[in-house]
């Protein structure tokens, strides 16, 4: 046990020499900081460094002794505010981690020398760009968040968005944050991320800019994709690479006032949660189910064209959407008396769970809602919708009331 103000760890670890592995995380104590130097010294071994949690300041430069080191976990290290440039001598270094060290700003510079590494997971912390060169990292298997600062004192030595291009082994999740619209300009260079077909997950975060629309392009993820964000697009039209997601399962969009119309979102076949927030949609219509192209399609005499939208929609989100007035519903006609053709529209058939909140001009929902097997309806902070559907009083209330939880 340490006493008041002692300043090292315990003798016993100056004689563990073969030590492969050592974990301080969570440690609150103020000596840490002091007693890291001396204890470095000691670990010519070690593969493993966990200092997760702890109150140090600062990784002392002494870090870049440990040669054989391969992980080392600083996630949550809150007053951590640099790392050494010592610890870029780590050659054998696979996994380095600083997730939520809200005060650490950037990483070494020379960072870009750590070849061997595998893993860098950066995401909530307080670093502000991507270190110039870090292309050169083609090992990487996990590189949770790529951040281009587009400008300003850190320009000179910070990453473009071009070197995401080489880094072809990234899988699982990764977030993109352009800051203030830069970092491209040559907009046919479109295999930045689609050549990466180990990623899964894809969150692009802008910056409000009008020219989010050209570099929205550049950003076609791969097919394989299965989950996408898009925070604070400036743009009017969302990406064309969005329908070709075949495999996304959830979708969503916040922020994105300046879109007025939304793709065909319905013909996305394995989409099973979408959520729209701010975004600046007038209307919900046949061009949002992706069935108006149908509907205006030549049928031949005697045909039925029996077409699904949003096939295994199971949750939907709707919030902050000021501008929404109309949700328009499908009415299921023949046409007139001679009519011998005819169109079969099947709307959200698994639609089980509907929030919709802050949408203040809208005034009634369609007829393939009602219809759909809901278990779960909010409605919240929609004045209209709530005179309509009112429990009892509303004059539609017996077309939800049949929802398990309303």
């Amino acid at each position: 046990m340490m006493l008041p103000g002692e300043t090292s760890f315990p003798s016993s670890i100056h004689r563990a020499k073969g030590l492969r592995s050592l974990l301080i995380g969570n440690c609150g104590d103020p000596w840490l900081g002091a007693a890291l130097p001396d204890v470095m010294k000691h670990l010519t071994c070690i593969r493993s460094l966990n200092l997760s949690r702890s109150l140090i300041e600062e990784l002392p430069k002494e870090v870049g002794k440990l040669i054989h080191l391969r992980h080392l976990n600083l996630e949550v290290c809150r007053a951590l505010v640099s790392l050494p440039e010592t610890m870029c001598d780590l050659c054998n270094l696979q996994s380095l981690d600083v997730i939520r060290c809200w005060s650490l700003k950037e990483l070494p510079l020379a960072i870009v020398k750590l070849v061997n590494l595998r893993h860098l997971c950066i995401d909530g912390s307080g670093v502000a760009f991507m270190p110039k060169g870090i292309e050169r990292l083609t090992c990487l298997r996990t590189l949770d968040c790529f951040i281009v600062c587009g400008g300003g004192e850190n320009e000179s030595k910070a990453a473009n968005l071009r070197e995401l291009k080489n880094l072809d082994h990234i899988g699982g999740s990764l977030v993109i944050k352009n800051r203030q619209g830069g970092g491209i300009e040559d907009t046919a260079e479109a295999q930045l991320i689609k050549n990466k077909k180990r990623l899964l997950r894809l969150e692009l975060i802008f910056g409000d800019n009008h020219e989010d629309g050209n570099l929205i392009e550049v950003l076609h993820p791969p097919s394989d994709l299965e989950r996408l964000s898009i925070w604070r697009y400036g743009g009017i039209v969302l990406p064309n690479w969005m329908m070709a997601l075949t495999r996304l399962q959830m979708l969503q969009l916040s922020y994105c006032g300046n879109v007025e119309v939304l793709p065909p979102l319905g013909r996305l076949p394995n989409l099973e949660s979408l959520a729209l927030m701010k975004v600046g949609v007038r209307r919900l219509d046949a061009g949002f189910l992706g069935i108006e192209e149908v509907e205006n399609a030549n049928i031949n005499e005697g045909e039925i064209a029996r077409v699904t939208a949003f096939p295994k929609l199971k949750n939907l989100w709707i919030s902050y959407l000021s501008k929404l007035e109309e949700w328009d519903g499908i009415e299921r006609r023949v046409g007139e008396e001679d009519a011998t053709t005819t169109s079969i529209f099947i709307i959200m058939p698994q639609l089980q769970h509907l929030e919709i909140a802050y949408c203040p001009l809208l005034r009634a929902l369609p007829d393939y809602v009602l219809a759909a097997p809901l278990q779960v309806l909010r409605v919240s902070s929609c004045p209209d919708l709530s005179k309509r559907y009112g429990k009892e009083k509303g004059e539609d209330w017996h077309k939800i009331c049949h929802i398990p939880k309303v």
